[in-house]
C-alpha cells in the first residue's frame, strides 16, 4: 500500500479523497492554484504545493507541474479526482515515466474508453447496443449539417473528450447544427484542450442511466448496481439517485444492463473504477452512450447503497489488489438520492454568481428522522466562489429504506442548509423536491424544461405554504414585541400588553392572525387562527433571535424554515418557497393599503450581463439593426458560453463593453433606440 498520495484536484472531491486516505492511513498532498491558495483541500492535506495562476489550463491542467510536485514530496501514487486530468492518457503516461502510480485505469483502457468516439467502436465489438451516430470526427460546419441529415433530427453535438456538459449542444434544425459545432468545438478546447467532436441521435423523451463498474488489474470485473442521472439542465447533471426507478423491482433488466457495461470493461481490460452511461427509453430499451474512465461526481449513492467505498477500491486496485468483492456480494440496500448545490441563480436562468460565503452551515453526517444525510464539500465559510473553476458548493445526499424516505429526508437537509453571500440553487432543489411527478419517479432528461418551461420561479406559495410562513413570521414578532416591552426605563409601570390580532403581509397578500391560546416569549407556543381558517394551529419551536434556522412543528408538521431580518420584516424560505413576511397591526394594515407602489426601472432597452462573466466577443456594432434571435454578444462564466441573443427588432444604439472585459452582473453591455 502506498505511504504517499498526491491528489491531483480540487473542491470537494479532493477532500473526499483525503478522507478516504486518512481512514487508510495513507499522508495526502495537495495542489493549487493563485486562486485556491486558501481553499479547504490545502487545509486538509498533510502537504500542498503550488502549481500556478488561477486559470486552470496554467495550474490544474498542466502535466509536467503535477509531475514535478510528485517529485518534490515523494508522492508515490496520483489520484485525479475528475475532470481535469483525470482521463487523458497522457497524464497515465507521464505518471509512469516518472515511476509514479495513476490511480485510475491503464492507459489502454484511457484511450480506448475515454475517447467517445473510439468508445463507440469498442461497445460495437463488444455486443453492447449503441445510438445511431457519426463514425469519426467532424471537421467542418457543412460536414455537419450533412450527417445530421442523414441520421434525422434531433441530434446532439458532442465534444469528444467532453464531459460535465461542456461542449455539448442539441440541434433541431440545420442553423442550429452550424452554430452548435462551432460553440460545442469553442467550449471543448477551453474546457479540455481538445476540440474535436462528434453527432449522435438524440432520443427524444430519454432517461439517463448509468451502471458503475469496477475493475482489478487481475482480470476481475464486476458492476454495482446503476444509477438514474435523468435530472438535467443543459446536459449537466442535477440530481442522481441509485437505484433507478425505472428498474424498481426489475432485476432482469438491471441484470443485463450490468451484463453489458462487465462485458465492456473486460474487453478493453479495465482496471480501476468507472462508469458505462447509457441513454434508456422508456420502454426500458437502452443504448450505450459513453464510457467515463474515472471516478463520477454522483459515486456518493452507489457507496450509500452498497456500502462500497470507491475511493477505497480505486488505491487498493492501483496497489495490485485483487478486488475483494464477488457479483455475488452486491446488494442494494435502501434508496440514496443526491443534490448538487451550485453558485448559481435559479431565478435568473440558472445563470452563474460568484462572491464569498458569508454563512454556510449543513447538516453535515446527521440522521434526520431515520434518514442518512452526508455532505460532500469543499468550501467552508468565508471561501470564495470564482469564475475559474466549476460553481459547485457542495453534493448533499440521503439515504433511507424507501425512494420517497429519501427524498422527505432531503427536503429537511435543504432546509436546514444555509447558504449566504452568494445565489444557489437550494430553492429549486427545494421545489423539485416537492414535485409531485419528481416524487412518483416519472423521469425524463427533459423534465426541467417540461416541468419550468418559463424558467423557475420560486415554489408553490400555496395554503400550506403561506400557514408555515405566517406562523413562522408571527412567533418571531411576538419574541420581538416580548422584548421591547420589557425593556428598562419605560414611563409605565407594567409592561404593555401584546396585541392578539395580527394581519400578516406575505408577498403582497394579507392574511388575518388571531393567537387563540399562548404567551409571547420563549419558548415559542402559540396556538393561531390563521386567515378564515375555523380551527386553530398550534405552534412551538425552540428559536432565538438571531438565528437563522427556525426548527419546530406547525400543528402536525415538522418545520425547517429559514428567517432573516428584511424591510420592515422578515425574508423566509421554506420548500422552495422564499417570500417576503411582513406582520402588522390591522391599523397599520390598513394604512399600508394606502402607501403607493415602487416602480422599476425600465431596463427594456437595454442588454444587461446577466451573470458575472468574461466577454468572449461583440457580434454587433453600432447602428446596426437585429432581430430577434440574432445573437448580440458571448459571455463566458464558469467555462460555459453563454449567448445573448435579441429578444426583439432593434437598433444598437451604444455598446458599453469590449471583447476581454470582466463583466459584473447587470452591467450594461449595450443599449438600444
Amino acid at each position: 500500500m502506498f505511504d504517499k498520495i498526491l491528489i491531483a484536484n480540487r473542491g470537494e472531491i479532493a477532500c473526499r479523497v483525503i478522507r478516504t486516505c486518512r481512514r487508510l492511513g495513507i499522508g495526502t498532498v495537495a495542489v493549487y492554484s493563485d486562486a485556491d491558495k486558501d481553499a479547504l483541500h490545502v487545509e486538509m492535506a498533510d502537504e500542498a504545493v503550488a502549481i500556478g495562476p488561477s486559470a486552470a489550463s496554467e495550474s490544474y491542467l498542466v502535466i509536467d507541474k503535477i509531475v514535478d510536485a510528485c517529485r518534490q514530496t515523494g508522492a508515490q501514487a496520483v489520484h485525479p479526482g475528475y475532470g481535469f486530468l483525470s482521463e487523458r492518457a497522457a497524464f497515465a503516461e507521464a505518471l509512469a515515466a516518472a515511476g509514479i502510480v495513476f490511480i485510475g485505469p491503464n492507459k489502454g483502457a484511457i484511450e480506448a474508453m475515454g475517447d467517445k468516439i473510439t468508445s463507440k467502436i469498442k461497445a460495437k465489438e463488444a455486443g453492447v447496443s449503441t445510438v445511431p451516430g457519426s463514425a469519426g470526427i467532424i471537421a467542418t460546419p457543412e460536414e455537419a449539417v450533412e450527417i445530421a441529415r442523414e441520421i434525422g433530427f434531433p441530434v446532439m453535438i458532442k465534444a469528444s473528450a467532453g464531459g460535465g456538459g461542456k461542449g455539448m449542444r442539441i440541434a433541431r434544425t440545420e442553423s442550429e447544427v452550424a452554430d452548435g459545432f462551432a460553440r460545442a468545438r469553442s467550449e471543448a478546447a477551453s474546457s479540455f484542450g481538445d476540440d474535436r467532436v462528434f453527432i449522435e441521435k438524440f432520443i427524444v423523451n430519454p432517461r439517463h442511466i448509468e451502471i458503475q463498474v469496477l475493475g482489478d488489474k487481475h482480470g476481475n470485473a464486476i458492476f454495482l448496481g446503476e444509477r438514474e442521472c435523468s435530472i438535467q439542465r443543459r446536459n449537466q447533471k442535477v440530481v442522481e439517485e441509485a437505484p433507478s426507478p425505472l428498474f424498481d423491482q426489475d432485476d432482469e433488466t438491471r441484470a443485463k444492463m450490468g451484463a453489458q457495461a462487465v462485458a465492456l470493461a473486460q474487453a478493453v481490460g479495465y482496471d480501476s473504477a468507472g462508469t458505462v452511461e447509457f441513454v434508456a427509453g422508456q420502454d426500458k430499451s437502452f443504448y450505450f452512450l459513453e464510457m467515463n474512465t474515472r471516478l463520477q461526481v454522483e459515486h456518493p449513492v452507489t457507496e450509500l447503497v452498497t456500502g462500497v467505498d470507491l475511493v477505497e477500491q480505486m488505491i487498493r486496485v492501483a496497489a495490485g489488489e485483487k478486488l475483494q468483492i464477488a457479483q455475488e456480494d452486491v446488494k442494494l440496500d435502501g434508496w440514496a438520492i443526491e443534490t448538487r448545490l451550485y453558485a448559481e441563480d435559479p431565478f435568473r436562468g440558472f445563470l452563474p454568481s460568484t462572491g464569498r460565503l458569508t454563512r454556510y452551515q449543513t447538516p453535515a453526517d446527521e440522521v434526520l428522522g431515520g434518514s442518512k444525510v452526508r455532505v460532500d464539500t469543499g468550501v467552508v465559510e468565508g471561501s470564495e466562489i470564482t469564475l475559474f473553476y466549476d460553481p459547485m458548493i457542495a453534493k448533499m445526499i440521503t439515504h433511507a429504506p424507501t425512494r420517497l424516505g429519501a427524498v422527505h429526508a432531503m427536503s429537511e437537509a435543504l432546509d436546514r442548509t444555509i447558504v449566504d453571500g452568494i445565489r444557489h440553487n437550494i430553492p429549486f432543489l427545494s421545489a423539485l423536491m416537492a414535485h409531485p411527478r419528481w416524487q412518483s419517479g416519472n423521469l425524463s432528461t427533459n423534465f426541467i424544461d417540461e416541468e419550468f418551461p418559463d424558467g423557475f420561479t420560486g415554489g408553490v406559495l400555496d395554503a400550506q405554504a403561506k400557514r408555515i410562513l405566517a406562523s413562522v413570521a408571527v412567533s418571531a414578532e411576538l419574541i420581538r414585541a416580548d422584548r421591547k416591552r420589557k425593556l428598562p426605563g419605560q414611563l409605565r409601570r407594567d409592561p404593555a400588553p401584546v396585541a392578539t390580532d395580527w394581519v400578516v403581509d406575505i408577498a403582497g397578500e394579507k392574511l388575518p392572525v388571531a393567537i387563540v391560546d399562548g404567551q409571547p416569549g420563549l419558548p415559542i407556543a402559540l396556538g393561531l387562527r390563521i386567515g378564515d381558517e375555523t380551527d386553530p394551529v398550534q405552534v412551538s419551536a425552540d428559536w432565538r433571535p438571531g438565528q437563522i434556522l427556525w426548527s419546530g412543528n406547525v400543528g402536525s408538521e415538522t418545520v425547517s424554515a429559514q428567517l432573516r431580518p428584511g424591510l420592515n420584516g422578515y425574508e423566509i424560505s421554506w420548500r422552495g418557497v422564499s417570500a417576503e413576511v411582513r406582520v402588522l397591526l390591522p391599523r397599520v394594515a390598513e394604512l399600508d393599503d394606502l402607501m403607493p407602489e415602487k416602480v422599476v426601472a425600465d431596463t427594456s432597452k437595454m442588454l444587461l450581463c446577466p451573470m458575472p462573466g468574461l466577454v468572449v466577443s461583440i457580434e454587433v456594432q453600432e447602428g446596426q439593426e437585429v432581430q430577434p434571435g440574432e445573437t448580440l454578444a458571448i459571455v463566458e462564466a464558469m467555462k460555459m458560453e453563454n449567448v445573448l441573443r435579441a429578444e426583439l427588432p432593434l437598433t444598437v444604439k451604444s455598446i458599453n463593453a469590449k471583447k476581454g472585459d470582466s463583466l459584473a452582473v447587470d452591467a450594461i453591455i449595450m443599449e438600444f433606440e
